[in-house]
């Protein structure tokens, strides 16, 4: 696997992708400039402020002040802190004087505007220290040439240029309208690590203000004249479709302007990855107020019908949708079924079918998972105006780019003429890369010829919602005489997808290795879920292994580190996706920060490492009583996700995704009853409480100067093993099924 260091990144940015734009309205100097994973290439021009919409870019005003706009989608990632640190680093800016504005969606600029599998960070790296240092170098040459000095004798501090044997000094905004005239540098000169007086500190959020002050632009804040309320009613079942209704009693009531049904994507339409393949035949109801709405749609008298089966096109596949009514007793008899069939061969290295047979010991366990919903803290909601063949969309959206194409065939209109402005979004995880509200929306507001605020209630996104897939994984470990693991064989499956990464560890530090796969189709939707896959491979293999160090008679951290050490040294096969001495790095430093070998005597604890996103981490939890009931006192995290730019808004991110994990491991669970979701709202489904999170988490990152990797997702999925390991230690039980509070209840009766 490819390692970055800094060293490599100071490469030709070029002119195409790297583009100056004078800023001649008060003076000053505009840089558009390339963004994570590409902008479209243009040639460099000059312009007014009112002649361009600039997508991504560097504004330094008169007065000193730099603005910058992000592109990325923000949710509480803190992206709009972070981002700004990078540039401002290599600017030689004063922080104070930087503020962020969130761009629009420009499809005619940017090959992507994304937010999610924790790339963010990585993405930006380069362009954005490129283009700080690209702005710092325009600017120390306009200097020189008004000064008439070497431009190797111009330095720069906290937006100040100086020429120190002549005590002459600048701030960036007296210089920006003659940098603006220069060409722009083909090579800069990225600073160093230790340098950095920026990146590796601690900023506060740049939006505390907006959002504390109720400023912060989410879509409910959002009204224009004229604005109508819809909600939609969809099938209470997946496998049903609307047949027929009567709306006499809805229409009759005050404020109510339409009921009628849309078609969202037709299935004759080809959808991509992040479109959703139910509930396409909806019922509209729309009115003056939410209110309004809310009580003529419970008036509503409708029909239902089973659907067919069917097969769509999605993101280039053919996708087969079934027919039927769904259970999750179903699924739980076709899932044991389809762990006894052979799966999809993914990987094998050695024998491992002779490894096994001739095994001083095998230990074969099967963990499950159920399905979980999203649930960010806000709903579901979109604004849209349809006008003139264009239309406007106010959105919290992660993928802008990968539901415009839908919209505008659905709308049979050009992607030009849709404008997406991004929201803020009260949380994601995965849920909102589905665009399909925009949709709705957008089609709703074209045939009510009006602009329109579409609203779902809790409801309606627990019950016809994207959920994490239910999965099923057995393992079996072959050991030797002297209790060493020489084979290994995993086979894992889900409805509608498998979750399983047959390249990672313990890939590459066994000799004998076997890696099946198996999926079920179904027609409930599902999609990215924080950590996608890795959240049930992470936890049940590690959850495996440490069982199997025990039935080997070894420390669950010298076990693991054995393994690593052999995949280091000594590796099986070429396709290994993580480094072993990363990975064994952040167990050493786990083991070192939380004393593994000195613990209390009454606690109880559970060790876990994985690798994805690119970034390695250990977590060791502290589990105790408490009247009877174990509860997580303390969290270790050790985390090597490369360089960490913004060290607070890391460490808020590492504790968000692990009591999120410990939540989901203890409690998240949705389960299926003829097609029906059989929880709605929070009164039923379960979500971690404030009393139940741990106390104390204490998160340490390894320190290196690697490129920045992921972070808001890969502290989620060891959490739910380092739980049920040390459940283990507190009850003597294994626990094998999610959630795991069923199985606490049964151990508290007995």
């Amino acid at each position: 696997m490819k390692q970055n260091t800094m060293s490599e990144l100071n490469k030709n940015i070029g002119r195409r992708s790297f583009l100056k734009v004078v800023f001649l309205a008060g003076g000053g100097l505009m840089l558009q400039f390339s963004w994570p994973l590409g902008m479209l290439a243009q040639q460099a021009k000059s312009t007014t402020a009112k002649d361009i919409e600039l997508n991504s870019y560097v504004k330094i005003l008169s007065d000193g002040r730099i603005i910058l706009f992000n592109p990325n989608p923000e949710f509480g990632q803190n992206v709009k802190t972070s981002l700004p640190m990078m540039l401002a680093e290599e600017l030689d800016a004063d922080w104070k004087m930087i503020s962020v504005e969130q761009a629009d969606f420009y499809p005619q600029r940017f090959e992507r505007q994304f937010t999610g599998g924790s790339r963010a960070m990585q993405s930006a790296w380069k362009p954005l220290r490129t283009a700080g240092a690209t702005a710092r170098e325009m600017l120390v040459l306009a200097t020189a040439k008004t000064w008439n000095v070497p431009p190797t004798e111009i330095t720069t501090d906290s937006g100040i240029l100086y020429h120190k044997k002549s005590g002459r000094s600048a701030k960036y905004g007296e210089m920006a309208s003659q940098a603006a005239a220069m060409p722009v540098p083909q090579n800069v000169k990225l600073k160093k690590h230790k340098d950095f007086k920026i990146i590796g500190t601690s900023k506060s959020n740049v939006e505390v203000d907006n959002i504390i002050t109720g400023k912060a632009l989410f879509t409910g804040d959002f009204k224009v004249k004229g604005m109508l309320y819809a909600m939609i009613v969809h099938p209470p079942a997946f496998g049903l479709q609307l047949k027929s209704f009567d709306a006499t009693t809805a229409k009759s009531m005050p404020g109510i302007k339409a009921v009628f049904q849309i078609e969202s994507v037709p299935d004759s339409q080809d959808r991509n990855m992040f479109d959703v393949i139910s509930f396409n035949k909806l019922l509209v109801v729309a009115g003056d107020s939410t209110w309004q709405v809310l009580q003529a749609k419970k008036t509503l008298k409708v029909v239902w019908e089973k659907a067919p089966a069917r097969t769509i096109v999605a993101g280039g596949k053919n996708v087969n949708v079934p027919a039927g009514l769904e259970s999750t007793a179903d699924h739980r008899v076709n899932m044991e079924n389809f762990v006894k069939k052979p799966g999809e061969i993914l990987r094998k290295d050695g024998n491992p079918e002779e490894a096994f047979k001739t095994a001083a010991k095998v230990i074969e366990r099967s963990y499950t998972a159920p399905f979980l919903a999203h649930n960010p803290m806000e709903p579901i909601s979109c604004f849209a105006d349809f006008k003139d063949d264009k239309v406007e969309i106010l959105a919290p959206i992660q993928t802008p780019e990968l539901i415009v194409g839908t919209i505008a065939t659905r709308l049979g209109i050009p992607k030009e003429n849709i404008h997406i402005r991004l929201a803020r979004m009260g949380g994601g995880f995965g849920r909102r890369a589905y665009g399909h509200y925009m949709v709705e929306a957008a089609v709703i507001s074209k045939h009510l010829k009006a602009p329109v605020r579409l609203i779902y209630t809790r409801e309606d996104e627990m019950t016809a919602g994207i959920y994490r897939p239910t999965y099923s994984a057995t393992f079996r470990a072959a050991l030797d005489q002297d209790n060493n693991m020489i084979a290994y064989h995993v086979k894992a499956g889900g409805i509608p997808e498998s979750p399983i990464a047959p390249d990672r560890f313990p890939a590459g530090a066994v000799d004998h290795y076997l890696a099946e796969s198996w999926k079920i189709d179904s027609n409930i939707t599902i999609g990215a879920f924080r950590a996608p896959r890795s959240n049930f491979m992470g936890a049940s293999e590690q959850s495996f292994l440490d069982e199997v160090a025990y039935e080997a008679g070894k420390d669950p951290i010298a076990f693991r580190l054995q393994l690593l050490d052999r995949a280091a040294k000594n590796p099986v096969g070429q396709k290994n996706d993580y480094v072993a001495d990363r990975y064994a790095g952040v167990l050493k430093l786990v083991k070192e920060k939380s004393g593994w070998e000195t613990q209390d005597p009454k606690v109880y604890r559970g060790v876990s490492a994985y690798f994805c996103h690119n970034t390695y981490v250990a977590e060791v939890v502290d589990l105790a009583f408490e009247n009877g009931i174990p509860k997580v006192q303390k969290v270790f995290a050790a985390i090597d996700c490369g360089v960490v730019v913004n060290v607070d808004a890391a460490k808020n991110m590492a504790e968000g995704a692990i009591i999120d994990g410990i939540g989901n491991a203890l409690f998240g669970e949705l389960q299926f009853k003829n097609g029906r979701p059989e929880k709605d709202n929070f009164n039923t489904y379960r979500l971690i409480r404030n009393n139940e999170a741990p106390r104390e988490i204490e998160v340490h990152f390894v320190q290196n100067e690697y490129d920045p990797t992921g972070l808001g997702e890969p502290p989620f999925p060891p959490a739910f093993a380092a739980v049920a390991n040390a459940l283990y230690q507190a009850t003597g039980k294994r626990f094998y099924n999610a959630p795991f509070i069923n199985d606490l209840q049964e151990f508290k009766k007995a």
